[in-house]
């Protein structure tokens, strides 16, 4: 009897259970801003141009209101740096690897869960352009075909919109904030770069609760 009524009770909280845990895909556009390399003998903006986004998550609603999720994004994006009417680009990709916490504005029983999301991680920049004996403006900075590991932080918000009992439609923005990348883009002798770029990323996807 009591097996009996360990059961009903563990079939009775599955539902429920099977509702807390969510996986999701998603892809978008990435975009930067730009940041300026100075230099004695003349400056340049630094960044990237438009580029796509891909990635997957994993979250967890701990609570009525507030969850969390471990997300990776693969970002494409070339790297340019430009002088008036001189411009240099090179092929480059990142990967953007945290943690966040959901703050949503409704319950999970509701089918429409606006939320804000905040937390940090690392982003993984790649060089992956052919690299040639010239380059324009290499005597303010260098692009380079090479990797770097850099702090992650990341904000944003978006929208949840239950399709079925167990599919959503989620619509994200973040802004991914980390410094600028300076083995990637390489300041030359004399040259400074500082600060940090905002990567925008806005993705569309499906979300799977579990």
């Amino acid at each position: 009897m009591r097996i009996a009524h360990l059961l009903t009770a563990v079939l009775i909280a599955l539902p429920a259970f099977a509702q807390k845990y969510e996986f999701g895909v998603q892809g978008g556009v990435s975009f930067y801003d730009k940041k300026t390399v100075t230099n004695p003998r003349g400056n340049a903006d630094a960044g990237f141009n438009t580029g796509y986004a891909v990635g997957v998550t994993l979250g967890q609603n701990m609570y009525k209101y507030v969850g969390g999720e471990i997300r990776y994004t693969y970002l494409h994006n070339e790297l340019k740096l430009s002088s008036g009417s001189t411009q240099a680009t090179f092929g480059s990709q990142a990967h953007a690897v945290h943690y966040d916490f959901l703050i949503h504005a409704t319950d999970r029983d509701a089918g429409f869960r606006p939320y804000v999301a905040f937390g940090g991680g690392i982003k993984y920049y790649q060089g992956t352009g052919a690299e040639q004996a010239f380059q324009p403006l290499n005597n303010i900075a260098l692009l380079t075909k090479t990797s770097e590991v850099a702090g992650l932080g990341s904000v944003g918000g978006g929208l949840k919109f239950k399709l079925t009992k167990k599919i959503w439609f989620r619509l994200d923005v973040h802004d991914y904030l980390s410094p600028v990348p300076k083995k990637v883009i390489t300041p030359a002798s004399g040259s400074t770069a500082s600060g940090w770029f905002n990567n925008i990323v806005g993705t569309g996807g499906i979300t799977f609760t579990f």
